[in-house]
């Protein structure tokens, strides 16, 4: 397993990280297996989405701030339930195929680490199993 520290600048924000993710697959010497992706923090998620137009990771930090706003009522008292739930929506983890040494993502799609609670320094695990 590698670890990849990801650095954000906004509270809410996608990072996309195919670029680095794919360097790990490269360098496990694996052709055609699998690779795990996971974020071991609460109020940080991975998804899989468009990655060629930037105003669709933008559009989706939006839609997220709408859909669960900051401002509460909520009971936590660390003021950052909505980054929670926002976590819980998208997900911990990722899966993905891995084909002639390659992630299979599709055409337009790409990784993105999601943040809800930053500005921070973050963590994305990958483990890379050849099946």
């Amino acid at each position: 397993m590698q670890t990849l520290s990801v650095k954000t600048v906004r509270r809410t924000q996608l990072v996309d990280v195919t670029a680095q993710v794919q360097k790990v697959v490269a360098s496990s010497g694996v052709s055609n297996g699998i690779c795990y992706l996971y974020v071991p923090h609460t109020t940080a998620a991975i998804t899989i989405n468009e990655c060629a137009d930037p105003d669709v990771a933008r559009d989706i930090e939006g839609a997220l701030d709408r859909l669960v706003p900051a401002a509460g009522p909520y009971r936590h008292s660390e003021g950052n339930s909505d980054s929670h739930v926002k976590s819980v929506l998208v997900g911990a983890s990722q899966v993905i195929h891995v084909e002639g040494g390659k992630l299979a993502l599709g055409r337009w799609q790409g990784v993105f680490f999601c943040e809800f609670d930053g500005p921070r320094e973050r963590l994305l695990q990958v483990k890379v199993v050849a099946c």
